[in-house]
């Protein structure tokens, strides 16, 4: 083992001892540890976006630390060790890729996507231990932020056949879930809008699909544009001397087409 992940594991163990290790890690378990796990996980790709290469090795470390952390964990209570999950990935990274460490050879990307994804049905099915048929899409993680495990299941499906196969369906299906949601607001059924709206989210994921476009990332782009846009509105009205409560919704909208043009090149 390289000497720096071993000295790694020396120090979450030290933090770990009850006499004399930290207090704070000493009481840590898996359920706790989950909102650092997500956090650091997204500081990296807060890191990436930035091209920050500094700032990226930091975070891979810290992400690397709740790993060791989970690591430490279940070896003190008899699950696996840090070295079994090395072994493990290792594993599957070797069974997923035949085409690199067998004799397999795919004729295009979606061959080789379609085995990969054979492979992990496999192995659902290996880890599924009673004898009733589980379903394709068992194995996506509940926990999953919305829009991802959307992507996932219908990937799962799309694999086995289950899926449009052109972009032309997948549009007109969007403008049907929109006036089915526009039928849902006249109605004034709250329960029947939500139902309407997550059909039609639903189907915008497919369609980012279709259209090669991570649904998650592009939300999230979309979302920092906002973001900016309405800042260069409250800086237009603070110079102004006024507060946003105190401006027309048009005056709103002028600073945002302004906004438009004088940030149109930021990404």
């Amino acid at each position: 083992m390289l000497k720096n992940t071993q000295q790694l594991l020396d120090i979450m163990a030290r933090l770990r001892q009850p006499e004399g290790g930290c207090a704070w890690d000493v009481k840590q378990d898996f359920t706790s540890l989950i909102p650092y796990v997500i956090e650091e996980a997204y500081e990296v790709v807060d890191a990436i976006e930035r091209n920050d290469m500094d700032d990226l090795c930091s975070e891979l470390g810290d992400l690397l630390l709740q790993v060791v952390f989970h690591a430490q964990i279940a070896a003190e209570r008899g699950h696996f060790t840090f070295e079994e999950v090395s072994e493990a990935i290792c594993d599957k990274l070797v069974r997923r890729h035949p085409h690199v460490f067998a004799d397999a050879v795919f004729a295009n990307d979606k061959e080789r996507h379609q085995a990969w994804e054979q492979a992990k049905a496999d192995e659902r099915q290996e880890k599924n231990k009673t004898p009733t048929q589980i379903s394709v899409l068992d194995g996506v993680a509940a926990s999953l932020p919305a829009l991802l495990e959307c992507e996932k299941i219908q990937d799962r499906a799309a694999n086995f056949g289950f899926d449009w196969i052109a972009v032309e369906p997948v549009l007109d299906k969007v403008q049907e879930e929109l006036d089915e949601v526009k039928e849902a607001w006249l109605s004034g059924n709250q329960a029947h809008i939500e139902e309407e709206i997550g059909d039609l989210l639903l189907v915008t994921v497919n369609l980012a699909r279709h259209l090669k476009i991570n649904p998650e990332l592009a939300l999230k782009h979309s979302t920092k544009k906002f973001s900016r846009r309405f800042q260069y509105i409250e800086q237009q009205v603070a110079a102004s001397g006024r507060d946003l409560k105190n401006c027309k919704l048009s005056e709103l909208d002028a600073y945002w087409d302004e906004a438009k043009l004088a940030l149109k090149n930021q990404t």
